[in-house]
């Protein structure tokens, strides 16, 4: 009876390391997907602007840096997309 009981809680630990790991990993993800924004937003934003206070009219690095990226990795990386982590940089 013993046996029975220390392996139960063996799994019930187990099952807790486990989804512990799991809530962990998915946050570190996000976490990284929050920094790979903030860090695109920030080099279009430093490429847009040339150390200037605002972009030159007519610019159009976001889509085709989005046509070059989309190619590679999938519509994650639109130019509608790229906008946004541009102004997740800038707010």
């Amino acid at each position: 009876m013993a046996k029975e009981v220390i392996s139960t809680k063996l799994v019930q630990d187990a099952k807790q390391i486990i989804e512990t790991a799991r809530k962990n990993a998915v946050r570190s993800v996000d976490f990284c997907r929050v920094q790979m924004y903030w860090k695109l937003g920030k080099r279009i934003f430093e490429e847009e602007q040339h150390g200037k206070k605002r972009a030159d009219y007519g610019a159009y690095i976001v889509k085709s840096l989005a046509e070059k990226l989309e190619a590679e990795y999938g519509s994650g990386f639109s130019k509608r997309q790229l906008e946004f982590c541009r102004q997740f940089f800038i707010t």
